[in-house]
């Protein structure tokens, strides 16, 4: 996927698609996403997750409160991006509506434990796959991958990419727990590196001078210049990938085996697509296809 150059168009379709949100006038949930289809009384094998979630009616999901274009908590409460319309893509086909829902806020740091504590039944928070995760919990997917990259003031021109930060000496924020703040490392000095509980802290946090560069992945990081106001730029290009994979409680295979239907569904039926371009799309050139989904284990 190419992601163009931010411009004042898309940064108006951010600020409208938002707005749109926080007015309360939208009656469809998530960024003006279609409402997703909601299965009508389906039947599982009796002891899966999925049986017993559908019996309740409800699901508890984690996901990001502060990531424009992927999880974001809007100022009447609802949650809109791509992450949240995928959540409800799936939580559909267990037959329970937007609305029966319960949304918990997953930090970076936090993830794995509130799989691990079942405090949430699934997280769905820009949640990149790797080993060291995969020890703790299951991941479904992935469904997207996204790309490490750099964000800035927009009169900085010192810093062009990883490899300039070094010399530069600035000071670089990311999330403590993230896969962000561990690629970054071999770019810095231990010194430079700033890390807070989210990555709205970092972003205030370059907004007034305290820190210099924050990194994670372009999408979240397009999403925070689309509301700048011309404040912050990217700089330079990706330069990792990033499979946002979805959290399962560790060996459930079934339930991951379920997960992976329904996204493989919803990129057949054009859901997939749908909910991409109602948010995540304002600042995307192309519409990402479903990568290919990882074996269950």
């Amino acid at each position: 996927m190419r992601l163009r150059r931010l411009t004042l168009t898309a940064a108006a379709a951010v600020a409208t698609l938002t707005l749109a949100a926080c007015g309360g006038g939208a009656a469809d949930p998530g960024d003006g996403a279609p409402p997703p289809p909601v299965a009508e009384n389906p039947t599982f094998e009796p002891g899966t997750t999925m049986a017993e979630l559908s019996e309740a009616g409800s699901i508890t999901i984690g996901t990001k409160f502060d990531q424009p274009l992927f999880g974001l908590k809007t100022l009447d409460g609802e949650l809109v991006g791509f992450d949240t319309e995928i959540a409800r893509i799936i939580a559909g086909g267990l037959g329970i509506a937007p609305e029966d829902i319960n949304w918990v806020e997953a930090p970076s740091a936090q993830r794995e434990a509130l799989l691990e504590r079942g405090e949430v039944d699934m997280v769905v928070a820009t949640y990149t796959i790797n080993e060291e995760r995969a020890q703790r919990v299951s991941f479904a997917g992935p469904y997207y991958e996204a790309g490490q990259t750099l964000m800035v003031r927009s009169d900085n021109t010192d810093i062009t990419g990883p490899e300039s930060l070094r010399d530069s000496g600035a000071k670089v924020c990311t999330v403590t727990g993230s896969t962000p703040s561990q690629n970054i490392r071999p770019f810095i000095d231990e010194n430079q590196l700033v890390l807070f509980g989210t990555y709205s802290e970092c972003r205030d946090s370059l907004g007034n001078g305290q820190v210099d560069v924050v990194t994670t992945d372009n999408v979240i990081l397009l999403g925070y210049v689309s509301e700048s106001d011309g404040a912050f730029k990217l700089a330079g290009e990706p330069f990792t990938k990033e499979p946002y994979g979805i959290g399962i409680p560790k060996g459930d295979v079934a339930f991951c085996e379920f997960v992976n239907q329904q996204l493989t569904e919803a990129a057949e039926s054009g859901a997939y697509a749908a909910a991409w371009e109602a948010t995540a799309g304002a600042v995307s050139e192309d519409t990402p296809i479903l990568p290919e989904l990882a074996p269950c284990s």
